[in-house]
């Protein structure tokens, strides 16, 4: 059997402005949550992912991540205020 996602249709979701605050601790949590559970998980902060390894460079604080590696979370943060 083939697994198809579904996920609920946002894109017609308008938000007011004024939720930059919002969403930017939505976010960081976003990443704590993670962080937290590959900690859990034996992971630890390499500076490449590798697998075997259990090394991940993301395993900083959300503060330290790169803004390409924010918006991941950012866009989590964001479909779930939409929903």
């Amino acid at each position: 059997m083939a697994y198809l996602p579904q996920p609920l249709d946002e894109s017609k979701v308008d938000l007011p402005e004024g939720l930059d605050e919002l969403t930017e601790s939505l976010a960081k949590n976003v990443h704590e949550v993670w962080s937290s559970g590959r900690l859990a998980e034996g992971w630890k902060w390499g500076p490449v992912r590798d697998d075997a390894k259990k090394e991940h460079p993301c395993l900083i604080p959300y503060e330290e991540l790169s803004e390409e590696e924010k918006s991941y979370d950012r866009a989590t943060a964001l479909s779930t205020i939409k929903l």
